[in-house]
């Protein structure tokens, strides 16, 4: 029977939670006031019907409340048909909505490869969004934009950040954090190679920030990603309302086996001769990033056609899923145009432009411009009073200042190379600017050079060292090592400016990566030469094409090292003028261009073209080619090609008057290196249980100071050391603890440790057997010391392998057949190792 509680007859009525409080409650009205509120609100939701009748069964009194009904969304819903029906098996009453279906491309665009575009799935709020899909590897790309234009910014503010998520491929990163973290190197590149080719297709005055994002959620380790990011990216942007002038693709191409392959796999690409990544648009060529083996310039040609076939099926097909998306209508509201007026303003004030142009030097041309540019700018741009009553509007209008006082001196520039072939520091369009090589500048670097062209300076450094220098890096495809690797440093005082010195950006890491893998062409495999080799490409001076710079200064340190390179390699940078008011489209070949051989920066920043050519005097082993224009025809790109190719002899022979040969020797300070090879399967006991092997080996030969090992996973053992006598001891360690011992081995051993009943005796380095007093001699011993001491050697054969390992010797074995004196005589002392 319930007792009753402060007056109430049936406390068991009330929810647990009011009881407990009721029981915490010592005044009467305060512990009945709860509990009236709690009888009251039940009753009223009994009355409107909100109290499960059969909630009584589970002695609640019906105090249990009803779910809501549905709302008229979710009925209207599942009335239309877009309810799962198999979600009423679950007890959701069918209130599941379903996604809308996507809008899917496919397209066959090279032999046996098929990509997938798919959008209206994901990410629908993004301005564009896309899926795309080659294989199993899967690239998702949004394309967002603000609203409107910043008032103070006149160039495109485009960011581009390409990701690969670990999680693609079923791992998980290294780090500690475990998460991705700064993008890696990699990715950086990638970033890179989607903005080249998009950037220039933008209509012309759109200044909107926009951000690209690339985002690799599945790799089957098969087909690449970045190729299919530029197409996907290319794609999001194309279905929404951003102002893309038309459809960009780009594809892989690689020359495997006398052939070029569309979208080679990972394995045929890493055999391949060739490795070219080509952007461009149904007619023209934006983009080309590429490393051969020495290609010709004519197997160059030859690829790009191929590709270009592959990149026209890619854009037919972005097209067409713009047109099954319904077609957003572009905005062009914000662009921003330069008003025809204003430009005759400044032709007007500008007069003596020209004159300044033709001045001879970088900093005394930029002087003189500057000043001209001052004066214009003092008569047009917004007064003070303009800029405190409006700002926005003042702004806006020095913003169209500066781009039309851009456009006026690319144009006078071009117009003058154009009519009168005299470019700004008085060369012609075939002349390369005067070379100087001053070899061996440092006096303690194994290798440097101070490389000068023109008013482009780089101090060249290599280094030398053993496998624990190599470059660790972690990507998609696992962890791996870079035994050659160039680094490229570009501070602000090579262009005489003030600025902050911090890690390497965007640029740096992608020019210095082009000239890495330009000389790496070059560089001996390292069974001919196991070295480690790191490059520093400082660059000290910089007037256009100081990556290039970077390749030849960065051969020549090689060779000053001792490095012998398979060949010299130089680089030579190219540009392009056009006439743009001719009209005439330059996918077709009808216009007035002149390409430049080793461009200037004014050449660069005001030119249409800045592509830059590496290799030896057989052929290519580094391109890049970007274009500001909206695309060129495969005639013009081989036009530059062809001219480059002159140029690149002329600088192979300025190099090869100084340094055409390595050097016959090593420098001293270049640490000694020796290679040998272990059982894969005998790593392990190299190593030992957390490294305590391995560094007892380093320990013993002279410390981590002096002597570093390096154990690749096929047992290939690489040992630097300063001491040669040092490398030879590791080897002999490290021999012994890899070689099979079998029952029956005889040994030369040292005694390391004696004891009453026995002595160890070191067979090798790194393996100690057991020497019992029984097995000493074929007669009884009383006294180990009798027979042998600490130091001294001992021939002794093995007579058993225990289950742990453990060898036991025995030097009886190994005096069977001797005379009586021969074995009653001890250890011969002249052996015995001090």
């Amino acid at each position: 029977m319930t007792t009753p509680c402060f007056g109430l007859s049936a406390p068991a009525a009330l929810p647990p939670q009011l009881r407990q409080r009721a029981s915490r409650v010592r005044h009467p009205r305060i512990a009945a006031a709860p509990v009236r509120r709690a009888r009251a609100s039940l009753k009223s939701a009994s009355a409107n019907g909100a109290v499960d009748p059969a909630s009584k069964k589970h002695g609640t009194g019906g105090a249990i409340p009803r779910l809501p009904e549905p709302t008229a969304s979710l009925k209207s819903a599942s009335a239309n048909g877009a309810v799962d029906p198999a979600s009423e098996k679950h007890g959701t009453g069918g209130a599941i909505p379903r996604l809308p279906e996507p809008t899917v491309v496919e397209v066959e665009f090279a032999p046996g490869k098929t990509a997938r575009f798919e959008t209206g799935r994901v990410a629908r709020q993004a301005a564009g969004s896309v899926v795309a899909r080659v294989g199993d590897t899967v690239v998702f790309c949004t394309a967002c934009a603000e609203s409107a234009p910043s008032p103070t910014v006149d160039f495109l503010p485009l960011r581009v950040d390409y990701a690969e998520k670990f999680s693609a491929t079923g791992r998980t990163s290294g780090s500690y954090m475990k998460r991705e973290g700064r993008p890696s190197e990699r990715e950086v590149l990638i970033s890179r190679l989607i903005d080249r080719p998009l950037r220039p297709m933008f209509q012309e005055g759109y200044f909107t920030e926009t951000q690209l994002l690339a985002n690799v959620f599945s790799y089957d380790v098969e087909h690449p990603p970045d190729a299919l990011a530029v197409c996907g990216a290319a794609a999001a942007l194309h279905i929404s309302h951003i102002p893309l002038v038309e459809p960009v693709a780009a594809v892989r191409i690689a020359y495997v086996d006398t052939a070029f392959v569309v979208e080679p796999s990972v394995a045929q690409t890493k055999l391949a001769a060739s490795e070219l990544v080509v952007a461009g648009t149904k007619g023209a060529i934006l983009m080309v990033e590429g490393y051969c083996d020495f290609l010709t310039e004519e197997q160059i040609m030859e690829g790009m056609r191929i590709a270009h076939t592959a990149i026209g099926n890619l854009c037919r097909a972005i097209e067409e899923l713009r047109v099954k998306t319904g077609e957003k209508e572009k905005e062009l509201d914000g662009l921003r145009v330069v008003p025809a007026e204003l430009t005759e303003k400044i032709i007007h004030l500008a007069t003596d432009l020209d004159d300044a142009l033709a001045v001879i030097g970088k900093k005394d041309r930029d002087r003189v411009v500057t000043e001209v540019k001052n004066r214009v700018f003092a008569q047009l741009e917004p007064s003070r009073q303009d800029t405190i009553s409006d700002p926005d509007g003042s702004a806006e209008k020095l913003t169209l200042l500066k781009l039309a006082w851009k456009n006026f001196v690319s144009e006078r520039m071009v117009t003058r190379i154009l009519d009168d072939n005299i470019r700004p520091d008085g060369r012609d369009a075939f002349t390369v600017r005067p070379i100087t090589i001053d070899p061996a500048p440092l006096p303690n670097a194994h290798g440097s050079v101070l490389f000068t062209r023109g008013e482009t300076q780089t101090l060249a450094v290599a280094t030398l060292g053993g496998d624990n220098m190599a470059q660790r890096f972690e990507t998609l495809e696992g962890e791996d090592a870079a035994r050659f690797y160039l680094q490229y440093s570009f501070p602000p005082s090579s262009v005489g400016e003030v600025g902050r010195v911090s890690a390497p950006g965007r640029r740096e890491i992608g020019h210095g990566k082009l000239a890495e893998r330009a000389l790496l062409a070059a560089i001996p495999s390292k069974e001919l030469f196991p070295y480690v080799l790191r490059v520093e490409s400082n660059i000290t001076e910089s007037n256009g094409s100081s990556s290039m710079a970077s390749v030849c200064g960065g051969c020549i340190a090689l060779l000053e090292a001792g490095v012998p390179l398979k060949s010299s390699v130089a680089g030579i940078a190219m540009g392009l003028v056009v006439d743009k008011s001719s009209g005439h489209d330059l996918t077709t070949g009808e216009y007035r261009a002149v390409v430049l051989t080793d461009i200037l920066g004014i050449e660069d920043a005001l030119g249409s073209c800045d592509a830059k050519f590496a290799g030896n005097r057989d052929g290519l082993s580094a391109l890049q080619l970007d274009v500001k224009l909206q695309g060129i025809s495969m005639d013009l790109f081989s036009r530059i090609l062809m001219q480059a190719r002159a140029g690149r002899m002329h600088v192979l022979d300025c190099m090869d008057a100084v340094k055409a040969k390595p050097s016959p020797s090593l420098p001293e300070s270049v640490p000694k290196v020796e290679v040998m090879n272990i059982s894969p399967k005998r790593i392990g006991d190299v190593i030992g249980a957390g490294g305590k092997t391995i560094r007892s080996i380093i320990e013993r030969c002279g410390g981590e100071g002096t002597m570093q090992i390096g154990i690749d996973n096929d047992g290939r053992v690489s040992i630097s050391s300063a001491s040669r006598d040092m490398i030879k001891k590791a080897m002999g360690m490290i021999t012994g603890l890899s070689m099979t011992v079998d029952v029956g081995t005889k040994f030369k051993g040292k005694v390391t440790k004696v004891l009453p009943f026995g002595a160890y005796v070191e067979m090798v380095a790194g393996k100690e057997g057991w020497l019992h007093i029984s097995e000493l001699e074929d007669k009884r011993t009383n006294n180990v010391d009798d027979v042998c001491k600490v130091g001294d050697t001992v021939e002794v054969k093995v007579i058993e392998i225990g289950r742990n390992g453990q060898f036991k010797v025995s030097r009886k074995a190994c005096l069977a057949g001797n005379t009586r004196e021969q074995t009653q005589g001890t250890v011969n002392r002249k052996d015995r190792v001090q």
